[in-house]
């Protein structure tokens, strides 16, 4: 871990060398939502493969870039991008990205991703706050030795998804006129999709939205006291009774299509924390 505390170090100190100001919020998006924050007045750009220690995808519908920009007075960090388990990466791999937030004094993390729906209210191109997660993945970014520099050996989990910014999203859904649905996300392997018994016993559990991210990036947030809004794009519905297959671009288009709702909704509540009020 003092190695991985090193990298992050050491990223963190190359991209301060283009920044005038540190940032203070994070930008997370995934598959098909990199167009989600063009909002930005983008001041410095790197394409991951430039930045040191940093992962690169290989997933084709992640862009791969890494920018900062203001926008209300406020310089945000955000990846167009990000990386999965299931494309070989270990869980302190895929959460490095977070260590570097962290050394660079984020304190608030909006993460974003494409999510097959559970539950049958939804219906694809649905925006759903996160407020809770199950982490099916087998895999955890604070296995082995504690970085006490970066937090507690054992962090509470009771409220991973901040209650103040999840109601900051709902209020900004009501601004926008964007209706917006809540619930559990649950975080799998991947790549392959899911079984019809596997979404049957999903349903079971309580999980209303499913996919191949996220669940590691919020760990690592939450153990780095950084406070964490969740939203996920439906991007089809999982009926085990009505079985339909879902190709991933098909999946895209989708997320696509969200993308301008998506950005309202990111943007209001960037506002909401600035300055309170929606800008």
């Amino acid at each position: 871990m003092k190695k991985d505390k090193h990298k992050a170090v050491e990223t963190a100190q190359f991209l301060k060398s283009y920044i005038k100001k540190s940032p203070k919020i994070g930008l997370i998006t995934g598959t098909g939502l990199g167009a989600s924050t063009e909002f930005l007045d983008i001041s410095v750009s790197f394409e991951y493969e430039d930045i040191p220690n940093f992962p690169t995808p290989t997933v084709e519908s992640h862009y791969g870039r890494l920018l900062f920009g203001d926008i209300y007075g406020e310089q945000i960090m955000a990846m167009q991008g990000r990386f999965h388990l299931y494309e070989g990466y270990s869980p302190l791999e895929v959460t490095f990205p977070i260590r570097v937030m962290q050394e660079l004094g984020i304190k608030v993390l909006i993460l974003s991703n494409a999510a097959g729906g559970l539950n049958p209210k939804f219906t694809a191109g649905d925006i759903m706050i996160i407020v809770d997660h199950i982490n099916l993945t087998g895999s955890n970014p604070l296995i082995g030795p504690n970085e006490e520099s970066w937090g507690v050996r054992f962090p509470d989990m009771i409220e991973a998804y901040d209650k103040k910014l999840a109601e900051l999203a709902e209020t900004a859904g009501t601004d926008e006129d964007i209706p917006l649905q809540k619930g559990v996300y649950v975080g799998l392997k991947g790549p392959s999709l899911e079984t019809r018994a596997e979404v049957r016993f999903l349903r079971t559990i309580g999980v209303d939205a499913v996919g191949f991210s996220t669940i590691q990036e919020v760990i690592a947030a939450v153990h780095a006291g950084i406070k964490v809004l969740g939203l996920s794009t439906i991007t089809n519905i999982n009926d085990p009774d009505n079985p339909m297959q879902t190709t991933v671009d098909e999946v895209i288009a989708v997320a696509n299509e969200a993308v301008p709702r998506l950005e309202a909704i990111i943007k209001n509540v960037i506002g909401k924390i600035c300055y309170g009020k929606k800008q």
